[in-house]
């Protein structure tokens, strides 16, 4: 496999949008950013899970679509020329002999740079996927595990397999453009949040959704990757065939930080520890910020990440400019470059 290298100021893991926030922090200050994410679209959760839902506590919209904060936070960043690398997985982090960093992905992209912000989110992640033989010549096509556009399954019977607020949500949500809707748990208790399962019973009194428990996914029926139907068994073994044209699996995410354990990082049940005043970890150079990162008593908000992406920045600018006094200057009086 033939490398490709490059060099620059900041690599940033993880193109959520504490990652985003901070190639535009790292902009202001002068600095490049590559940004690397395993996922094949910029957004991290907020994409990969529910780029539809509505935001309630992002400063300045009373409420916004999680979608469209990234798309906001994607046109924020574009004046600083970011470079991402996506569906790219961190292999390697090595400490240079000038104080620099390479950081190499398992698709042998190779990049020098003079500090890393570890932005990913619970770590590299995927969705938790049911043990359905078959289940890979259907995803992605009439199998899916995040809902992008609720008009792709207008007018289509749909089942959403799950009992945590994703499924309960998306069901409640798409209950509004589906044919029918076919909930099915294992158990009557539910994850996700009580004023949401008490919706989704209400909806189900109308009709427009089936709730088939308990019961859980036991096979697929199709051809071609098109869906006919889907298998499904209860504890004692009885089973029922629903026709379906799409299945949701919303059983959640597998938060993985892979590489990242084998780097000297401190990492702390999936959590990175790190200084609040600065973001940094143990490793000189290396920062976390959103959800990877912990300290005493923080707020796991989007907007907390947003400010960690801020002082994360300002810690890094001595790396990359060591003769140069930084002077903090207001967004109002400097402008974007």
């Amino acid at each position: 496999m033939t490398s490709k290298h490059y060099s620059t100021d900041v690599v940033i893991v993880g193109a959520g949008p504490t990652g985003l926030f901070a190639v535009f922090e790292c902009g202001m200050l002068k600095m490049k950013c590559h940004v690397i994410d395993s996922l094949a679209h910029i957004g991290g959760q907020l994409t990969a899970l529910y780029p539809e839902k509505p935001i309630y506590d992002i400063p300045g919209y009373p409420m916004i679509l999680a979608g469209d904060l990234v798309t906001h936070l994607e046109d924020q960043a574009k004046p600083f020329d970011p470079v991402y690398h996506l569906k790219q997985q961190v292999s390697d982090l090595k400490s240079l002999d000038d104080g620099r960093f390479e950081v190499t992905t398992a698709g042998g992209i190779v990049i020098s740079c003079a500090a890393v912000i570890i932005a990913a989110g619970a770590g590299a992640f995927g969705p938790n996927k049911p043990p359905l033989e078959g289940l890979e010549a259907y995803e992605e096509k009439s199998v899916f595990y995040m809902v992008r556009r609720c008009g792709d399954f207008a007018d289509k019977t749909v089942m959403i397999a799950g009992g945590g607020d994703s499924a309960v949500d998306w069901a409640i949500s798409l209950s509004d453009v589906a044919k029918k809707i076919y909930f099915v748990h294992r158990r009557d208790k539910f994850r996700a949040a009580p004023e949401s399962v008490d919706k989704l019973h209400k909806i189900a009194e109308s009709g427009k959704v089936e709730m088939v428990i308990p019961y859980q996914l036991h096979g697929l029926r199709g051809e071609g990757g098109t869906l006919s139907a889907v298998e499904l068994a209860d504890l004692d073994g009885n089973k029922k065939i629903l026709e379906v044209d799409a299945l949701l699996p919303l059983f959640g995410i597998v938060p993985q930080l892979g590489a990242l354990g084998d780097w000297g990082i401190t990492i702390e049940q999936h959590h990175i520890p790190v200084d609040p005043a600065t973001q940094q970890t143990n490793v000189a150079g290396v920062f976390a910020i959103g959800d990877v990162s912990t300290y005493p008593n923080k707020l796991k908000l989007i907007l907390t990440g947003f400010s960690e992406g801020a002082m994360a920045a300002h810690a890094i600018h001595p790396r990359v400019f060591p003769d140069e006094e930084l002077h903090f200057v207001y967004s109002t009086t400097q402008g974007v470059p």
